[in-house]
């Protein structure tokens, strides 16, 4: 049996649960869940706010654990293994995009907390496809924002070929963007972070901005104008976009990580003229949280977090709904 944490109802709290996971399947691995962050889509889930969760809703995908079970067809893991699982616990696998290694662009992908229990529990079942290794060395409480957060902002570095002589801005320096300042700094990039926070602009520069702008001021902004080469949107919120597209170097970018729900309200001309573009992305592959583990164990990355005991999964999700987590919650069993 798996004992759990689940909501019973959209926005309801969690409360401990057992079931049955039934026999391993083909292809399959069993972990025991040592550490799970909390992130702001596992609160969205609970709460409905997609209009795609199923109930009892077990949440959790920043899973890391140890391999316990494994499916005689798996040859590429091994039991005992450190290993971890983000937002994808399985993929079709035949698809164009999986066949081309784009699987978190596969329309077939199993989402960990999506029509399947998460990793708010003692132990996780995942395809080994999904399942990517963890180096040693790593420190594995911290580890777990990485397979969501990090990987969100990791994967625009390589998919859009980044070159070390960008200047790069984030706007939003929280669970996102904290890490996406210190992936662009190791990076070599000239990094910007837009804050409306003192206290957040000193923890920018420390955690390797270059630069910092305040985002709730115009004039600032506008003398920035014709200054980045990419922009990085890790905010859920309406801004004033027009103003940032105007801060963007020709052929520049600003790309979209952070699930805004309100349209994107942009002029034509902004982009024609200087032949910008406007992009978003969602976590990467697993090869490429493979990448990603390997660059932050060779520049010493580390998501900030805050330690709540499983069971404390309650206070853990109303702390991070005050707006007062810095930058990361994780879980720890």
């Amino acid at each position: 049996m798996t004992t759990a944490y689940a909501a019973q109802i959209p926005s309801g709290p969690l409360s401990k649960i057992s079931y049955s996971p039934g026999e391993l399947e083909a292809g399959e691995i069993e972990i025991d869940v040592k550490y799970c962050g909390l992130c702001h889509s596992d609160i969205s889930m609970i709460n409905n706010d997609w209009a795609i969760s199923q109930y009892p809703l077990v949440p959790g995908h920043e899973i890391v654990g140890t391999i316990t079970k494994i499916a005689p067809s798996v040859t590429n893991l091994k039991l005992g293994q450190t290993v971890g699982i983000g937002w994808h616990s399985g993929f079709c696998n035949t698809c164009t995009h999986c066949i081309e290694g784009d699987h978190n662009l596969c329309s077939q992908a199993q989402g960990t907390i999506v029509s399947h229990h998460g990793g708010f529990a003692d132990k996780f079942r995942a395809q080994a496809t999904s399942v990517i290794p963890i180096p040693d060395g790593l420190d594995l409480s911290t580890v777990g924002p990485l397979f969501c957060g990090g990987i969100t902002v990791f994967n625009p570095l390589i998919q859009f070929d980044i070159p070390p002589t960008a200047k790069v801005a984030v706007i939003g320096i929280g669970g996102l963007g904290h890490l996406a300042l210190q992936f662009l700094n190791a990076w070599g990039c000239e990094v910007t972070a837009f804050t409306s926070s003192e206290d957040k602009k000193q923890e920018a520069l420390k955690l390797g901005a270059h630069h910092t702008l305040n985002s709730r001021s115009s004039d600032e902004i506008e003398k920035a104008a014709g200054s980045f080469d990419l922009i990085i949107s890790t905010v859920n919120v309406k801004l004033d976009w027009e103003l940032y597209i105007n801060t963007l170097k020709a052929k520049g970018r600003l790309h979209f990580v952070g699930a805004t729900l309100e349209p994107i309200e942009i002029q034509a001309f902004s982009l024609i003229m200087a032949q910008r573009s406007i992009s978003g992305s969602p976590v990467g592959s697993p090869a490429t949280i493979a990448k990603m583990l390997d660059f932050v164990k060779l520049h010493n990355i580390q998501a900030k977090v805050e330690l709540f005991p499983m069971s404390e999964v309650n206070e853990a999700i109303a702390h991070l709904e005050s707006g007062k987590a810095r930058y990361r919650i994780v879980l720890e069993n």
